[in-house]
């Protein structure tokens, strides 16, 4: 299935709203990515992902609708060599191999574009899909940290996974950036 990473915009509102409005999309989210998703934090979103430069936070775009986000957070002080990569896809677009390649695209882009030495990860370990995306896109594990995430009204593992620039090939451009 073909897709285009994008800067986020105002008119893609409405279909942000309905794909993250979704309780199997946030179970694996921090809680910050809340359930039910409404107009008022889909209007937040918007205006924070589009309020960084450079651009770190991108539309994930199938057929002209922004169907999730993907979104690189870069590190400060002792930790700024490092950046943190998030995402999230809509479920009717999930097992079409989409965030493989758009986590490819945008770890190409951000040791491209920032002074990174590694772009990490950190998926839940109950969240066998996204373990799967980042090892296709050539993540490694680099930890497991048992039961330190509280959601959800229990205790669950966390993951950690990272790629270090050298291992990439040369840099992608994304649309629009």
């Amino acid at each position: 299935m073909h897709f285009t990473l994008r800067p986020w915009g105002s008119s893609d509102l409405s279909s942000l709203v309905r794909h993250a409005n979704n309780a199997a999309v946030a179970r694996n989210l921090a809680d910050i990515f809340p359930h039910p998703y409404t107009e008022a934090d889909g209007l937040a979103y918007i205006e924070f992902a589009t309020s960084q430069v450079p651009g770190c936070i991108f539309a994930i775009e199938v057929a002209g609708e922004a169907v999730g986000s993907i979104a690189l957070h870069p590190q400060t002080d002792i930790h700024r060599k490092n950046a943190e990569l998030g995402y999230w896809l809509g479920q009717s677009f999930w097992g079409h191999g989409i965030c493989t390649r758009a986590v490819r695209e945008v770890v190409a882009y951000s040791f491209h574009t920032f002074d990174l030495a590694r772009i990490f990860a950190r998926p839940f370990g109950t969240n066998r899909a996204s373990q799967r995306v980042l090892e296709k896109a050539g993540f490694l594990l680099e930890a497991q940290f048992s039961q330190t995430l509280f959601k959800n009204g229990e205790f669950i593992d966390e993951w950690v996974y990272g790629v270090r620039r050298e291992t990439i090939g040369p840099g992608h451009t994304i649309a629009g950036s």
